[in-house]
């Protein structure tokens, strides 16, 4: 019977996977949390333990990713009867971290970055609404900010789009699949739609059924690496929308995953993309997986499909690599267990 890294059975049910997801929480926050310059009601995660130098490296896309694990966490709790409380107060104190690092704003030179962080900052004011009734100001404000710079980063190039960064060279999957998953969310089904339709037309893969990473404006080259977590928002957004066409595109999607991005080793599960941001990759995809396993807009087949991949990746996840610790790989493999808590029992 297949384990988890912790040893505990993949058979064993939620109870088994919350608590490996409580353990590597707290095995991250313990590695690689801290407070900034000592600073109460802020936090940050350095990016590797033992920090190579004193002026620990910044990247803006994994304290997001960070957020969302936290914001995971608390709602798990918060639907469970647990104590969410300190989650609700890291997720304040990691938001305004990021604020400070960054120099005290919330912009970023990649339109990713900032698509991703919009979608944690919305997710931890509706977790402050679920949780004690009142909106988290500062994720109201962050989301504001974080949509004008995605408002910013469109035009009619390509027949729309996002682009990846202020560059303005590239049109990518990994920014308007969060971005039209933000805007789903946000009360703007109009402008998702538009991205999600651009996606479908642009980088979908005939082939494959799958999204292809981006596209060159100057030469219209399509760069045509698949990516994990390139499907999973895109997924998200398709199923908040609701369309019938979407739903079906949504399923069409997770069979894809399905098909082309499993390991073929004993029970298939998830690719792993290694290193670096690559950690992170097949934990977003098991996120959004997470969700589509308890959509009632899927077929049982389908929300079974989801549901069987994240056991079966939460079950064949590695032991952490040896050396220094990174926390993208830290944030990825609780991620994977958050997701497989939330999953119905694979059938």
């Amino acid at each position: 019977m297949a384990r988890d890294p912790d040893g505990s059975s993949a058979a064993a049910g939620a109870a088994a996977w919350a608590d490996a997801a409580d353990r590597a929480g707290a095995d991250v926050h313990a590695r690689f949390g801290h407070r900034i310059l000592g600073l109460p009601a802020t936090w940050l995660g350095a990016a590797e333990r033992p920090a190579p130098s004193p002026r620990t490296p910044w990247h803006y896309w994994w304290q997001a990713h960070y957020l969302d694990a936290v914001l995971d966490a608390g709602g798990r709790k918060l639907r469970d009867g647990g104590h969410w409380e300190p989650e609700l107060a890291r997720a304040g104190a990691l938001l305004r971290g990021i604020r400070l690092r960054n120099l005290g704003t919330l912009r970023n030179a990649y339109f990713d970055d900032m698509a991703w962080l919009a979608l944690a900052a919305d997710r931890l004011n509706l977790f402050s609404l679920a949780a004690t009734g009142h909106p988290h100001r500062p994720a109201v404000r962050a989301v504001a900010t974080l949509r004008r710079q995605l408002l910013a980063a469109h035009d009619d190039v390509l027949g729309g789009g996002l682009y990846w960064s202020r560059k303005r060279d590239y049109k990518n999957t990994p920014v308007n699949g969060p971005a039209a998953l933000f805007f789903a969310r946000t009360g703007e089904p109009a402008r998702a739609a538009a991205l999600l339709n651009w996606l479908g037309t642009t980088l979908r893969d005939p082939v494959t059924g799958l999204y292809l990473d981006g596209i060159h404006p100057a030469d219209h080259a399509v760069e045509r690496p698949l990516y994990t977590y390139n499907q999973g928002p895109a997924v998200a957004a398709l199923l908040a929308l609701g369309h019938p066409q979407m739903v079906t595109d949504a399923s069409a999607v997770i069979a894809a995953v399905d098909h082309h991005l499993t390991r073929a080793d004993g029970t298939r599960p998830l690719v792993l993309h290694e290193g670096g941001d690559g950690n992170l990759f097949t934990g977003i995809l098991c996120r959004y997986l997470a969700l589509a396993s308890r959509s009632d807009l899927l077929p049982a087949a389908t929300r079974a499909t989801a549901a069987r991949l994240v056991h079966r990746s939460a079950s064949a996840l590695p032991p952490p690599p040896a050396g220094r610790a990174v926390l993208s790989w830290h944030l990825a493999r609780w991620t994977i267990f958050e997701a497989a808590a939330t999953c119905p029992p694979p059938s």
